[in-house]
């Protein structure tokens, strides 16, 4: 029984052990390749090049300084120029210590290019007109500010929002000639006087108190800023004065001998000792200056300039002739002491290619006593294109 068991389970495990596997049937891999090429090995010498372009890269980054930068806060991220006489950089978008500090201190600096411009008659499409055209003109519109004074018997803030309304995206001030006049000295002058006065000094006076401008524009109100290649505002705006604190430009059709006796006028030069008369001989061909658009440097500006201009209005008895009293004292004041402007800025009546300014050509408005207005009809169709008919409504109503 024994020996028939034992061949039995020999007999069942041989069987097992010649049982056919599967694996020898199975086929062998194949070694796998990979679907994307190896990257090319570079050209002798490239990786030194690079490495020599990126040191010289930051050499210059070390020996040269910056002229720009961006601000982080600017959502526009535009680049804004440094100015090398500042320790640090202007941005419209101050940091925290900047703005506290701006608080405690006026004097910080406002950034933008600042047009004012000083009314005794509210024309309120005359200087929709005038903002307009300069922005027109402008590369950068958005870095322009408009500083209007106005009557002190108008409404301003009315004024303001019926701007608005036509201008949108304009940067404007409407400021009440009141409360201007409260922060002024004014000289012992009357009626007519002290009003032209007004109208010829004072707006290149209060902005130096107004706000804290290292450089500011000064626009007569009747004036229209043609769209030409060399007549846009910054070019205006960045001028060099060089010595002297205010920038314009001559107007050679009027002349200093057709409005003063020239050898009065140097008889004063010789026995008069003020700062603000002219050390040699006046000439009587000498251009006179249009103040029409005047470029300021306040921080040049002579404390003396106001004194000196009523004592030319006193000594020569200027109110009898024939040109703008005030504008001939303070052409005077100014004589050789004042930075010339291309000829291209001055005001013209006539339309041509060359000239950047000419004189408003739509309805004027002429005020009596300053109370009642009257509207006369316009003189062209230049403003027109500046100031749409529905928008005059608005203005007008």
């Amino acid at each position: 029984m024994a020996s028939s068991s034992e061949s039995s389970y020999h007999a069942s495990v041989s069987g097992l052990t010649r049982r056919p596997g599967g694996s020898s049937n199975r086929p062998v891999p194949s070694p796998v390749r990979p679907d994307v090429d190896p990257p090319p090995r570079p050209r002798p010498g490239m990786q030194k090049l690079a490495v020599i372009a990126i040191v010289a890269l930051g050499c210059l980054q070390l020996f040269l300084s910056p002229t720009h930068f961006r601000d982080p806060k600017d959502p526009h991220r535009s680049w804004i120029p440094i100015d090398p006489t500042r320790s640090a950089p202007i941005s419209k978008y101050p940091t925290n210590n900047q703005q506290s500090s701006r608080e405690a201190n006026q004097e910080v600096e406002v950034p933008g290019i600042h047009i004012f411009s000083w009314t005794d008659c509210l024309n309120l499409p005359m200087l929709a007109v005038l903002t307009n055209s300069t922005l027109s003109s402008s590369r950068y519109p958005e870095d322009v500010f408009f500083h209007f004074f106005v009557p002190p018997e108008e409404d301003d803030k009315l004024s303001y929002y019926k701007l608005k309304v036509i201008l949108p995206n304009s940067n404007l001030e409407i400021v009440g000639q009141k409360n201007i006049k409260e922060r002024l000295e004014l000289p012992n002058l009357e009626g007519d006087s002290l009003q032209t006065y007004l109208n010829e000094v004072a707006p290149l006076v209060v902005p130096k108190s107004h706000l804290s401008l290292s450089k500011y524009v000064y626009i007569s109100p009747d004036t229209i800023i043609k769209v030409t290649n060399t007549g846009q505002i910054e070019e205006l705006f960045g001028t060099d004065l060089g010595p002297y604190a205010i920038g314009a430009a001559e107007d050679c059709q009027k002349r200093l001998g057709e409005f003063l006796n020239i050898e009065v006028l140097n008889a004063i030069q010789r026995t008069a000792a003020k700062s603000w008369v002219s050390e040699k001989p006046y000439d009587k061909d000498a251009c006179m200056p249009d103040f029409n658009v005047v470029l300021v440097d306040p921080r040049k500006f002579d404390d003396t300039f106001t004194e000196a201009v009523l004592w030319w209005t006193k000594v020569l008895d200027l109110e009898s002739a024939r040109w703008n009293h005030i504008r001939l004292a303070m052409a005077l004041t100014l004589y050789e002491k004042y930075q010339k402007l291309p000829p291209s800025w001055k005001l013209e009546t006539s339309i041509t290619d060359e000239k950047n300014v000419i004189e408003f050509d739509g309805p004027s408005t002429e005020c009596r006593h300053h109370r009642t207005q009257q509207q006369s009809s316009p003189s062209g169709d230049v403003w027109q294109q500046y100031l749409p008919s529905k928008s005059v409504a608005i203005l007008t109503h």
